[in-house]
């Protein structure tokens, strides 16, 4: 019985590995840092913690509806798989080419009851790009996988958010800097990856 259970756990760890990974890197937490310390800097521990904790819950709902529906949803509009994978990355270099350029995010406004859902929950941590790489998962991984890789994520999200403030004075305003843009790189081959995919495909169709 234990060896069978290795041996499927071997079976489909690349398939979740990937999926992990993919969606660590849009999700982004190490390299939003920065943005998080500044949309909190002046609220209270107390306060802080709330607003993590709502914008984990927040986050890890949407996605994981997402995971659980995104199939669904494409198919009540008419989008094909292929549509999806090339406005998700349009989507995604524009995001990327604003993380490398701008090397944040601005929001003009902020109130603390809500800055823990919008904009740290959504559209920081779960944005285009999160929703996106999270149907193509379900597309090429599965939806157990999928679901596994979203809790799996959300568990690492709360962790950094827990230790946010020493995490950041370890990194530093440089090291946070260089990390974000790194992340924004690799955002940016992603949604090439997807555009490329999708335009290969109906190029093959046609």
């Amino acid at each position: 019985m234990l060896e069978e259970m290795f041996a499927l756990l071997m079976a489909v760890a690349p398939d979740l590995m990937k999926g992990i990974v993919s969606l660590f890197i849009v999700v982004d937490p190490l390299g939003n840092i920065p943005i998080f310390i500044t949309l909190t800097e002046d609220m209270e521990a107390g306060e802080k913690r709330r607003i993590f904790n709502t914008a984990t819950m927040v986050g890890f709902i949407l996605l994981l509806a997402f995971a659980l529906t995104g199939q669904q949803i494409l198919i009540f509009f008419g989008i094909s798989f292929q549509s999806f994978m090339i406005a998700g990355g349009v989507l995604l270099l524009i995001i990327a080419i604003r993380l490398l350029i701008v090397g944040g995010w601005e929001e003009p406004e902020v109130s603390p009851e809500s800055v823990g859902a919008v904009p740290i929950a959504c559209p920081l941590l779960v944005g285009p790009g999160a929703i996106t790489t999270t149907i193509l998962n379900l597309q090429e991984i599965g939806v157990t996988l999928t679901i596994t890789s979203v809790v799996i994520i959300f568990a690492i999200v709360w962790l950094i958010l827990k230790f946010i403030e020493p995490i950041y004075r370890f990194l530093g305003r440089v090291g946070s800097s260089v990390i974000s843009r790194v992340m924004a790189l690799f955002i940016a081959a992603i949604a090439i990856q997807y555009i490329l995919n999708g335009v290969g495909y109906f190029m093959y169709r046609g």
